[in-house]
């Protein structure tokens, strides 16, 4: 988990926080992607890299913020 210890808040967070509500209107992509999984309507190769596109930096901040509180830095 040395790599993740390397990504700063500082960029992760801003990043994050826009791919995550990115575009703002009609309706953010991550939000369109998660309704489009649950129902099963995710197929299309685009709609998947959509998915992780947005997804991603939200999963790592996530996934550094509970490494962080694990390790009790």
């Amino acid at each position: 988990m040395n790599w993740l210890d390397k990504i700063p808040y500082t960029l992760l967070l801003p990043l994050a926080v826009f791919l995550a509500l990115a575009p703002f209107s009609p309706e953010p992509h991550l939000w369109e992607k998660l309704k489009m999984l649950s129902a099963g309507a995710l197929v299309r190769p685009i709609d998947i890299f959509d998915l992780f596109l947005h997804g991603t930096p939200l999963v790592l901040l996530l996934l550094k913020f509970a490494y962080e509180v694990r390790r009790g830095t």
